[in-house]
C-alpha cells in the first residue's frame, strides 16, 4: 500500500503524554482523552512535556539525577518544573523508517536482520508497539503499529530494493498521520529509527517541513547512516539535522557490521530517560514556535539531549 503525504502546517502543542495532531484546516482543540463513552476529560494544552536524556562526556547513561539538577529554559526564560521522573521503562511507540531505494541495495540484506533483530529486542508484548514504513519512491507502510514481533520481523525480511528516495516523505506520514494518532490512557514515548544514506530526491515535503511534523507530534528521531564511505556525505549532515532538531542521535557505522551496534545503543537510550514537565510563563496561543533548553547547572561536565522546542496551539 503506497502512502502519499499531504502538506500542512500543524496547529496543536504536541504533548509527549497526550496531544494529538488536528486537522491543519480547522482551528486546534483543546486535547480530550475518552474516559468512557460519556466522559471525556480535558487536558491542559498549555503543559509542556519534555523527554530527554543525560550522559558523561563518555557517552555513558546518566539515570540518578534529580528534579533540582536540572532547569528548563523557554526563550531565555527558566521556568518552574512541575512534575520529575526518572522513565526507565514507559509504554513506547516506534516507527522504523527503512529505506529500500537503489542507493542502499548492496546492504540491504543486513541492515534487514539488524532492524528485524531491534525490533525482537526492544518491543515489550502489550506494553509497546512498533511500525515499518519503506520508501523509495514515495512511502509504503508494510506493517501498522502492533506488539507482534513476528509479524513486524516478517514485514522487514519482505522488504526489497528498488527505486528512489522519499525519506521526508516517510518521516512526515508515519509522525503526522500514525505515531501522533495512537493515543495510550497512560505516559508513553514515541520514536522514529530512520535507516538511511539520508539521500533524498523524491519527497514532496522540504526536510525542515519532516522536522517540524516531528517535532509537533512530539517524536524523537533517530538516525543510522548506511555510508559506508568513510567520508561524511551531505546525506549524513541531513540525519544530523533531524536527529539533533528533535533530541534523537545520529549513527554513523564505519562498516556495515556497526549498524547492529547503533541499533542496540538505541535500545539503550530508550530504556534510559528523563521526563518533565512545566506550564510556560506568559504563555500565548499564537501558534508560534518556541525554543528549549534543558541545562544540568551543577554539572558542567553532562550533555543533556532534548528537543530543541515545541509549537504552540492558535487560540481559536
Amino acid at each position: 500500500m503506497n502512502v502519499w503525504v499531504a502538506i500542512g502546517a500543524a496547529g496543536v502543542l504536541g504533548l509527549a503524554v497526550w496531544g494529538a495532531e488536528q486537522n491543519p484546516a480547522q482551528p486546534p482543540k483543546p486535547t480530550v482523552e475518552q474516559a468512557d463513552e460519556n466522559t471525556r476529560i480535558t487536558v491542559d494544552v498549555t503543559r509542556v512535556n519534555m523527554l530527554f536524556t543525560v550522559t558523561d562526556k563518555k557517552g555513558r547513561f546518566v539515570t540518578d539525577l534529580n528534579k533540582s539538577d536540572f532547569e528548563v529554559i523557554e526563550t531565555k526564560r527558566v521556568q518552574p518544573i512541575m512534575e520529575f521522573s526518572a522513565e526507565s521503562d514507559l509504554p513506547l511507540r516506534l516507527a522504523v523508517l527503512i529505506d529500500t531505494s537503489n542507493s542502499i541495495r548492496d546492504r540491504f540484506r543486513f541492515e534487514q536482520e539488524a532492524a528485524a533483530e531491534f525490533l525482537k529486542s526492544v518491543v515489550k508484548s502489550t506494553q509497546d508497539k512498533a511500525m515499518v514504513v519503506s520508501f523509495d519512491t514515495s512511502p509504503d507502510l508494510v506493517s501498522d503499529l502492533i506488539d507482534d514481533t513476528d509479524k513486524l520481523e516478517r514485514a522487514i525480511r519482505d522488504l526489497r530494493p528498488g527505486g528512489g528516495t522519499a525519506l521526508f516523505d516517510a518521516i512526515y506520514f508515519a509522525c503526522k498521520d500514525k505515531l501522533q494518532q495512537d493515543q495510550p490512557k497512560h505516559k508513553f514515548r514515541r520514536a522514529v529509527v530512520i535507516l538511511s544514506d539520508g539521500e533524498d530526491n523524491q519527497s514532496r515535503v522540504t526536510r525542515e517541513e519532516a522536522i517540524e511534523m516531528a517535532q509537533r507530534a512530539e517524536v524523537v528521531i533517530y538516525t543510522i547512516s548506511t555510508n559506508v564511505s568513510g567520508v561524511k556525505l551531505k546525506g549524513d549532515k541531513v540525519l544530523e539535522r533531524m536527529a539533533d532538531a528533535t533530541g534523537g542521535r545520529a549513527f554513523f557505522p564505519f562498516k556495515i557490521e556497526d549498524v547492529a551496534n547503533a541499533f542496540s545503543e538505541i535500545q539503550d537510550e530508550l530504556r534510559s530517560q528523563y521526563l518533565l514537565a512545566y506550564k510556560p510563563a506568559d504563555f500565548v496561543s499564537d501558534g508560534k514556535y518556541r525554543s528549549i533548553d534543558i541545562i544540568a547547572e551543577s554539572h558542567k561536565n553532562l550533555r543533556v539531549r532534548v528537543r530543541k522546542g515545541y509549537y504552540a496551539p492558535r487560540a481559536q
